[in-house]
């Protein structure tokens, strides 16, 4: 399978060309990306355990699902990608924000990307892609909040950035 290329950017999320993705981890180059947070009607959210065949970041939880466009991709058309590839659903998805972060790895790589954060709704049992997604649940944010505090090693590092922007977003917009 040929290797997936990511899209390179500045800090205006313009686009410089495009790299193999673990290059671009290696080397900890800006790169466009995207995350996904599903809630349900009861104002819960789906956290993935990611698979533990996964090359980094095995068996940790994260958000319903991120990953990175394609070339000539929207943010949108990426994330439902994504979210069908994972986790056997589609769904509308909005687009909330974006930032920039950068979170190195013990194992050498480095995630530096100008994330898109998208938000959507589905109320049913996801058909999760074994290869990629171990396990999934069903949260809400007060509990999330609070395990993620207990139990700080068993999430992913991104997200623990991730959501304590989008933390701060729904907060401050009131959702």
């Amino acid at each position: 399978m040929k290797e997936e290329k990511v899209i390179l950017v500045d800090i205006n999320d313009e686009p410089l060309g495009l790299m193999e993705k673990l290059a671009a981890h290696e080397q900890g180059l800006l790169h466009r990306a995207f995350s996904v947070f599903i809630f349900n009607d009861a104002n819960e959210l789906m956290l993935q355990q990611r698979a533990a065949g996964k090359y980094h970041s095995p068996l940790l939880w994260t958000n319903t699902c991120c990953s990175h466009q394609r070339a000539g991709e929207t943010n949108i058309q990426a994330g439902k990608r994504r979210l069908q590839e994972e986790m056997g659903f589609e769904t509308d998805l909005t687009e909330l924000f974006h930032f920039i972060y950068k979170a190195p790895f013990d194992n050498g790589l480095t995630e530096h990307e100008l994330d898109h954060v998208m938000i959507g709704k589905y109320n049913s049992s996801p058909k999760i892609n074994t290869d990629e997604v171990e396990n999934w649940k069903w949260i809400s944010i007060d509990a999330l909040k609070e395990d993620m505090t207990a139990n700080p090693e068993q999430y992913t590092v991104w997200f623990k950035i991730i959501f304590e922007e989008f933390n701060h977003y729904i907060e401050k917009h009131k959702f």
